[in-house]
């Protein structure tokens, strides 16, 4: 429990959840996982921001777990840290259940047709 009575774990997932709700950092998550790991300048290049700007938003996924920073002489290099990105498939796995068993029951219902007593 933190000082404010919030479980830790709460606090990081909320801290997770946050990060991914902005469209620029999982473009940056999705840089990093097709490019591989790159300087911010190189990240920079993608967007219409300033540097500051892409750097805030580096921080955002630095702190929820999801990337990695290195110096390099004078640059800083990111990395993706996918493996935050499993308590997100934890957390959506009873809903893809729900929806799977949901489609089930509507492709059975709909297989039966109009003819079969059962409908």
């Amino acid at each position: 429990m933190t000082a404010i009575g919030v479980p830790e774990d709460r606090l990081r997932e909320d801290r997770l959840f946050a990060a991914l709700a902005n469209a620029t950092r999982r473009e940056v998550l999705r840089l990093l996982r097709v490019e591989g790991p790159q300087p911010v300048q190189r990240l920079a290049d993608h967007f219409d921001m300033r540097r500051p700007s892409l750097s805030e938003h580096l921080k955002v996924l630095r702190e929820a777990g999801l990337v990695s920073e290195r110096r390099m002489g004078r640059e800083r290099h990111y990395r993706l840290e996918a493996g935050p990105l499993s308590e997100v498939q934890d957390w959506l796995s009873p809903y893809e259940r729900f929806w799977r068993e949901t489609l089930g029951d509507l492709r059975d219902l709909l297989d039966r047709g109009p003819d079969d007593p059962a409908a």
